[in-house]
């Protein structure tokens, strides 16, 4: 596409990309403020990082901050444990993440554990003052989201992310550019799905022995007990409500981040889901949601709707649109878009032959890593900060709340309650198992 410049006032005109700009180090009118792309962390000032959860999604995370001083690794599994040890010698290692937050020179931590002990692991983290990199979603429930991101508040020393590497990809920025300058008009409707689906069966009966490796009881964390079975160990508990949230948790905050981002969402007013049966006790094989948000600023009302287990929008189904695996699609008054991690498409593709396309504005990231590690050491922003991604876990997570109510909630965002539902408290809140409530 070609492109064409902004002038100043229009830069200003939008908020997040102004606040986005100043996280690479744009300079003050005095020229004083210092460029952050260009101070290095030297060898000596490398980040002192605990890893807790060292195997499966964790490699990744591990990956992505290997440069610093690994002087810490946790896991309930001993056998990834010792695989851990082999590859960082001079690292302490631990089962319990607890004990792991007592090493007094654990400046930062990354969380790669399952849903249901991000929260407690995070809040035990932030307390200790520690910085903390917690993979997604940012908690459990809806209540826990909320409790982080207000912890994080008090503690703004403290350099927060979520793990949703895919915001630092410039793909994501093109499409929040062309959506915010207006190139398909106002944008009421906006579609998100994913092909993927986690689903399945009733809890098992069967009570193999636990295995030497796996410190059971540390796995389980705040859930209630139950014995162990292999059906939950390494990933599938994900489709287990007592651990994971399903596909809209594992792939929610990834897909649904474009459209918070794009058009500055936060709380929506009404939530209602479609699927099959609810089963008490997994998640299902697929799941439509319809998210209804207010007015924005100048941005128009708009409806958010997430499909998943092969479930597509109708203008998929009808032709007018490509039928992507995985897709966010934009619609507006004057046109669409449609995008994924690395495509974005302008729709009708004929209307839009002769298009020239805004200028890029959103400084391409330093990587979604760095940016972090740099936030822990200097002090600067994080662009999926736990502000930002408590309010996008929320409202992932509100997708589950009324699937599993069978009801449409009015949300009350202030009171984190279901204004018309009483029965959606028991999902927004959780009991904890004795010795694991949340940190206060």
């Amino acid at each position: 596409m070609k492109k064409k410049s902004l002038s100043r006032r229009e830069f200003l005109s939008t908020s997040t990309l102004v606040a986005a700009g100043f996280w690479f180090g744009i300079g003050n009118a005095s020229g004083k403020q210092e460029n952050l792309i260009t101070k290095q962390l030297s060898p000596n000032n490398r980040l002192n990082i605990g890893i807790i959860g060292t195997a499966n999604r964790a490699q990744s995370n591990i990956a992505g901050v290997s440069s610093q001083n690994i002087v810490a690794v946790c896991d309930i599994d001993d056998n990834y444990l010792a695989a851990a040890s082999q590859r960082f010698p001079d690292a302490k290692t631990y089962n319990d993440f607890r004990k792991l937050l007592e090493q007094k020179d654990v400046e930062a931590v990354v969380i790669s554990t399952a849903d249901h002990t991000h929260a407690v692991a995070t809040l035990a983290a932030l307390k200790a003052g520690k910085h903390v990199y917690c993979e997604k979603p940012l908690s459990h429930t809806v209540h826990e989201a909320r409790v982080v991101s207000q912890t994080a508040a008090k503690h703004p020393k403290l350099a927060t992310q979520m793990g949703t590497q895919i915001h630092a990809g410039q793909n994501y920025r093109r499409v929040v550019e062309l959506v915010q300058s207006g190139a398909i008009g106002k944008v009421k409707e906006c579609h998100v799905w994913c092909e993927k689906t986690w689903s399945g069966g009733d809890r098992p009966v069967e009570k193999p022995p636990v295995p030497k490796n796996i410190h059971w009881d540390l796995w389980l964390g705040p859930a209630a007990m139950r014995p162990y079975h292999p059906e939950y160990l390494p990933k599938n508990w994900r489709r287990w409500w007592e651990f994971g949230g399903g596909t809209l948790g594992d792939m929610g905050c990834h897909f649904m981040d474009l459209a918070f981002w794009a058009l500055k969402l936060r709380h929506p007013l009404t939530i209602a889901a479609e699927g099959p049966p609810v089963n008490k006790e997994t998640t299902p094989a697929w799941l439509i949601v319809n998210y209804e948000y207010d007015a924005r600023g100048e941005m128009p009302p708009v409806r958010v709707t997430w499909h998943d287990g092969g479930k597509r929008p109708e203008l998929v189904n009808e032709g007018k649109v490509p039928n992507w695996r995985n897709g966010v699609l934009f619609v507006g008054d004057k046109g669409m878009l449609l995008a994924d991690y690395d495509r974005r498409k302008l729709l009708p593709e004929s209307q839009y032959v002769d298009f020239v396309a805004p200028a890029d504005i959103i400084p391409n990231s330093l990587g979604h890593y760095t940016e972090w590690v740099r936030a822990c050491k200097y002090g600067s922003p994080t662009t999926c900060n736990f502000d930002y991604a408590g309010a996008l876990s929320e409202a992932v997570l509100l997708g589950n709340v009324a699937f599993r109510t069978g009801n449409k909630i009015e949300w009350d965002a202030e009171a984190l309650r279901a204004k018309n539902c009483k029965e959606a408290s028991q999902y927004i809140h959780r009991e904890y198992r004795k010795g694991w409530a949340l940190p206060t």
